[in-house]
């Protein structure tokens, strides 16, 4: 249901705990006197008397949002910096790092930051912000007393997800028209132009998103994975799993038994896990997995599930997978 969300509340619970707080960076957006609102992922109208200026962000809304210039006063990560897609290449020097672990938040350290937002995906299944999810340790979940939080929805696609966080960065004071950010939506659509072109040239081809693990195997569902909505948008035939698992309909589960129930033609490997070896290894590991035959085949790419949230990412990635549909075989899943 929409509705409007005070802050005067959560804001001043910030600065009550936040106590003597340091002096740490602020975001490079403008002051403005005026007031503020954006329209959450989930569909509240978030308001304040004066534009947030110190922002704490998850990871991949922290890329979105230096992207035009808003440097956060503080990060949280589902894993190591150094190794989170979004932020890997980004300097962070002056950004507090509160959290590189998923459901892991140092409360305590952001409240010393004094934020006056936070920034977090909205997923619509969990119906909760990135790093407030079910799971989620519980003083960790204190963060969202510290200050509103808002973010753009995991909804129907990755383009209107990095067009939400344009008009988030808009509404912060950041200039969405420069130079850069120009090029980067031209090298996206260029290579949008380029995977459709891949596409078309293998009409009978099929992929479907997979994801091994120890006991199970895991195949996404595009219904709530907003990059694989965009694949089937340009042409990509995506497999739709028959039976997504009813608590947690992102993916359905497979016994390792009934590891081949889909024959795609091309795996996505989940690029959280994806390195260049894993295929063999999980064949050696679990016999079953090449009852998968483009398993089997090696017909394997990494697909970048979950972490998209700029044009210039999406572009690099789109790159990887044309590539990867311009050599696969259309015929090893019959």
């Amino acid at each position: 249901m929409r509705g409007v969300r005070p802050v005067l509340a959560v804001v001043a619970l910030s600065l009550a705990l936040a106590g003597c707080g340091g002096n740490e960076p602020s975001s490079t957006s403008s002051p403005s006197s005026g007031p503020w609102s954006f329209t959450d992922g989930s569909g509240t109208v978030v308001q304040a008397e004066r534009r947030p200026q110190r922002i704490i962000a998850h990871a991949g809304e922290a890329a979105a949002l230096m992207s035009f210039g808003i440097k956060p006063v503080g990060v949280y990560a589902d894993e190591s910096v150094k190794t989170d897609p979004n932020l890997k290449d980004l300097d962070l020097t002056g950004i507090t790092v509160l959290g590189e672990e998923w459901g892991k938040i140092d409360v305590e350290k952001a409240a010393s930051l004094r934020p006056d937002l936070i920034v977090a995906d909205w997923w619509p299944a969990e119906k909760a912000h990135s790093g407030l999810e079910e799971g989620v340790d519980a003083k960790s979940k204190k963060l969202a007393e510290l200050a509103p939080v808002v973010g753009v929805s995991q909804g129907k696609s990755i383009v209107e997800l990095a067009e939400g966080y344009e008009k988030l960065a808009a509404s912060l004071g950041a200039d969405v028209q420069n130079d850069a950010i120009a090029a980067n939506k031209k090298r996206f659509q260029e290579a949008v132009e380029r995977f459709k072109a891949a596409v078309a040239s293998k009409p009978g081809l099929t992929v479907a998103a997979m994801s091994p693990y120890e006991d199970e195997v895991y195949i996404a569902n595009p219904e709530y994975a907003p990059e694989l909505l965009d694949f089937q948008s340009w042409g990509l035939k995506v497999i739709n799993p028959a039976k997504p698992d009813v608590d947690f309909p992102y993916w359905q589960t497979l016994s390792w038994e009934n590891a081949d129930t889909y024959q795609p033609d091309l795996i996505l490997w989940d690029g959280r896990s994806y390195t260049p070896t894993i295929n063999a290894e999980w064949g050696k590991k679990q016999p079953t997995w090449f009852s998968v035959k483009a398993a089997k085949a090696g017909a394997v790419v990494s697909w970048p599930g979950f972490w998209l949230h700029t044009f210039g990412h999406f572009a690099t990635e789109l790159d990887k997978l044309t590539e990867a549909i311009k050599v696969a075989d259309p015929n090893i899943g019959d």
